[in-house]
């Protein structure tokens, strides 16, 4: 069985990666087609990000050099998940592989995406074997968020990023998902058809410097828990009703203290810390609401994910 596999691959200022990366890839396809598992018009499709170096320049040099090769340009900045749906989206093929330009996921491992999917997975997860080239730091901190989105009920697989292949009938089924807030990670899963895994060892980056520093990758983490559970708002009642509870309590003691010991209790503890307490717990309260209304504020204006400005 011979596919037509397309390639998408996100990019925002890779400039320095991009020719590695490129030629990577086109050897890839050439070794695939060797083995007669892809055919002729399987391709390799860049999606600019409102890249600020340049990143389009290249993509249009790397386009005109091989007919392989391909460009998408967004009008703007829209943001890794906006990009990738993008070329998920827009490209053709029988199964789309979308990758990251900073080479460290494993190419290779395409190889053994392609034969699952043949052999009847409609998606393939690229699974990180290890955290090996992981600072201590983003190790654990990454295991945390993986364990705390199982806790609410989020179904992920387990250190994969967003390095997979999808079949033809995955895509058509994600472009039925109209949130503006995508978080293809669990949103994938959801899809529900026959998945396989492939596992690789994750490489340094090969060049430039990560496009998701601490802040983002908390805006990442929030999105993706806002995006998919509702645990936290229920986790909201079951605190009010424990806070309701140690207030009642409270309540029962000091009228205990007061009638029965004859006794008041001294000291403005008792009533500055409830109050600091309780204060505390609705602003949380108040935080975690306003996420969620944020949500439904972005998502009721329906406004359009990416523009794309021009196709080479």
């Amino acid at each position: 069985m011979t596919i037509r596999l397309s390639i998408v691959v996100p990019c925002f200022n890779e400039h320095e990666v991009l020719p590695e990366t490129n030629r990577r890839l086109l050897d890839l396809l050439t070794r695939l087609r060797a083995l007669d598992l892809v055919s002729e018009a399987s391709s390799v499709h860049y999606v600019d990000d409102g890249s600020r170096d340049g990143t389009w320049a290249l993509i249009e040099q790397l386009a005109q050099a091989d007919p392989r090769v391909h460009g998408i340009k967004l009008s703007r900045n829209r943001g890794h998940q906006a990009a990738l749906m993008s070329g998920l989206l827009t490209v053709e093929g029988d199964a789309i592989v979308s990758i990251d330009a900073d080479l460290q996921d494993d190419v290779n491992v395409i190889e053994a995406m392609v034969r699952e999917y043949i052999g009847g997975a409609e998606v393939v997860y690229g699974v990180r074997d290890s955290r090996a080239t992981d600072t201590g730091f983003k190790r654990s901190t990454a295991l945390m968020y993986y364990g705390l989105l199982r806790r609410m009920g989020v179904d992920l697989v387990h250190n994969h990023a967003d390095f997979r292949l999808m079949g033809r009938r995955a895509v058509e089924a994600l472009r039925q998902y109209g949130e503006v807030n995508m978080f293809l990670r669990g949103i994938v899963p959801m899809i529900g058809y026959r998945a396989a895994t492939v596992k690789y060892d994750r490489a340094e980056r090969f060049a430039g410097e990560s496009k998701y520093p601490l802040r983002k990758m908390l805006a990442f983490a929030i999105e993706g828990i806002t995006s998919l559970s509702v645990v936290p708002l229920r986790l909201i009642t079951l605190l009010g009703f424990l806070v309701s509870g140690f207030s009642f309590a409270m309540i029962l003691f000091i009228v205990y203290g007061t009638l029965v010991l004859k006794a008041a209790i001294p000291g403005w503890a008792s009533s500055v810390v409830p109050i600091y307490f309780l204060g505390g717990i609705q602003l949380l309260s108040i935080g975690i609401l306003g996420e969620y209304v944020a949500k439904i504020y972005l998502e009721t204006k329906r406004r359009p994910r990416y523009f794309i400005e021009r196709t080479v």
